[in-house]
């Protein structure tokens, strides 16, 4: 049986919507392509238990704790459990849509030398309303030049927390940094650095847009130092961009 692995970061406080969450996730566990199964990975950033013990106890179901250090290192122990070859992130607020990990998963068995995969996003507003990114990219082949360029010109293009990523990508490029914030954005654009990935322009998740959100913080910026990550997720991809290596499936 082959698997894709979803990651799910949360932290004591955060879970107001993983049940709503786990729903989606549920139901697309039932509608895989067939030889396919999910294993969802929820992990705790922090060790209180609260967030895990709403959910149900099903075997597909991968809880786990760590000390709080924020959902990059929240991410990024979770994949110490991951058993896919697959690794599709979604946050415990957000939703995925009806057949997103078929058609992620289908993209990817596609086009074999992408390394990474995304789906166009929607944000979900507070009364019920949706609204489709402002930057998506057309259906076909994304590149480290196209998403550095948009970065630089303060329009990233996709919606990196739902990124779906070959597992030996994912862990040759070092995961989802420890920093907190942007931790999504550098792990995409450490992908692109070295291995060209797929856009698909059918919507493929809800990111929810509420008051109790981090982003919505008016402090926000300067609580997570948005200049200093804008310098530092720069630099390390195009450090690695620079050594000339690419990452190929059969690696």
């Amino acid at each position: 049986m082959r698997i894709i692995s979803v990651i799910t970061p949360v932290y004591d406080g955060g879970d107001a919507y993983l049940l709503e969450t786990y729903e989606s996730v549920r139901a697309e566990r039932e509608h895989l392509p067939e030889g396919w199964d999910l294993q969802w990975l929820v992990q705790e950033d922090g060790t209180t238990g609260k967030p895990l013990n709403r959910l149900p106890k099903e075997p597909w179901i991968s809880p786990g704790m760590g000390s709080r250090s924020g959902a990059g290192a929240a991410r990024t122990l979770a994949l110490s459990r991951a058993t896919g070859e697959l690794v599709r992130a979604l946050d415990a607020d957000d939703l995925v849509t009806e057949g997103t990990l078929t058609r992620e998963i289908l993209a990817m068995e596609e086009h074999p030398t992408a390394g990474w995969s995304v789906s166009a996003g929607l944000d979900l507003l507070p009364d019920g309303s949706t609204v489709a990114g402002p930057y998506d990219p057309p259906e076909g082949p994304l590149t480290y030049e196209t998403l550095l360029a948009a970065y630089d010109e303060d329009r990233f293009p996709i919606l990196a927390q739902h990124l779906t990523v070959r597992t030996p990508l994912l862990l040759a490029v070092g995961a989802w940094p420890p920093v907190a914030a942007w931790e999504t954005i550098a792990v995409a654009l450490m992908c692109a650095a070295v291995s060209d990935g797929w856009m698909i322009a059918t919507p493929g998740g809800y990111y929810r847009k509420h008051s109790a959100q981090a982003t919505a913080q008016a402090d926000y910026e300067e609580t997570v130092g948005v200049d200093q990550l804008r310098v530092i997720v720069r630099a390390q991809a195009e450090a690695l961009h620079a050594t000339g290596w690419r990452w190929t499936a059969e690696e």
